[in-house]
């Protein structure tokens, strides 16, 4: 594996799931894997658990990371070639990531979606100019399509917790006040499509995700009836992908309650906005799997930083 920025990256999900657990049995039994090698991570956007956990699962490989807040920190970078570079960007992207290529062994960036120009968004701009012009590897930690960290996670949460063989997954949309991207459930779709599980996605009408992620899996616009039997429901908001990033629904009415839950365990990626997306009543139970679903961030990344440093 050259780089990690799609769950398409994973070649075989039992064994990348099996792997996970065996690290996060004995964390620091690759400590020294990682030696002198440095992780650069790299935040176009705000994080909390994606900047921890990553760093914490390079330390715990004994590698050295470094963080740099690109947007605040550092000059502003130009990606499109054969721009005069005469307004607010200072370094162009084919220099900046050949320089970061000289202090780190592996880069991890996170960069989100503009929410208006679909065609920029699903160009991967970004990820891919790093993909393109740095000379090691890239950890995709969220990007404008895909958030294959998180995913990764999820999968290894619903195998840890699952009480049957194949368990019924459901992601659901729920309301939210802001516009906000398809990444976490784009990744969290292409995962639960690799794994056996029974998979269903609801959504009201107009947030129907990218047809070419969907593929097979059935969509309900029922949120009721595609929670029946339900083992696990995974929340998330998305903006419209038909009418692009714009929010044409706000109805209160498909937030999570403790009466829609059921006896399903619910997962969220975090932040979560309580008696918004989702009532304290399940956030406050034994249901709510979250804040160990958060913890398993870290062996994740552990597990893609394990994969990458055997080839650096």
């Amino acid at each position: 594996m050259k780089h990690y920025t799609s769950i398409n990256d994973i070649d075989n999900i039992d064994a990348w799931i099996d792997e996970a657990k065996i690290i996060k049995a004995n964390p620091l039994k690759h400590l020294g894997l990682g030696q002198n090698k440095t992780l650069g991570l790299l935040f176009f956007n705000s994080s909390l658990r994606t900047r921890l956990s990553t760093q914490k699962a390079a330390l715990n490989l004994g590698m050295n990371p470094i963080v740099m807040n690109v947007s605040g920190d550092a000059w502003g970078l130009e990606f499109e070639d054969g721009t005069v570079m005469n307004g607010n960007t200072a370094e162009h992207i084919k220099e900046a990531a050949a320089v970061v290529s000289q202090y780190c062994d592996i880069i991890a960036v996170r960069a989100f979606p503009t929410l208006t120009d679909k065609a920029k968004d699903e160009s991967e701009q970004v990820m891919r100019a790093f993909m393109e012009y740095a000379s090691v590897p890239i950890v995709n930690m969220e990007s404008a399509t895909g958030h294959p960290l998180q995913g990764l996670t999820d999968a290894l949460t619903i195998s840890e917790f699952k009480t049957k063989a194949k368990p019924k997954v459901v992601l659901s949309w729920a309301p939210h006040i802001k516009a906000l991207p398809h990444a976490v459930a784009n990744s969290f779709t292409q995962v639960m499509q690799k794994m056996d599980v029974e998979f269903v996605i609801a959504n009201p009408e107009g947030y129907d995700l990218n047809p070419e992620i969907i593929g097979d899996t059935p969509i309900y616009h029922n949120q009721e009836e595609a929670f029946k039997d339900a083992d696990f429901i995974y929340t998330k908001n998305w903006s419209s992908y038909e009418d692009y990033g714009k929010v044409i629904n706000t109805d209160p009415n498909w937030m999570i309650t403790k009466a829609k839950l059921g006896n399903a365990k619910f997962m969220h990626c975090l932040p979560v906005r309580r008696n918004v997306v989702v009532e304290d009543a399940v956030l406050d139970s034994n249901s709510a799997i979250v804040i160990e679903q958060a913890n398993n961030r870290t062996y994740a990344a552990q597990l893609v930083l394990k994969k990458l440093l055997v080839n650096v």
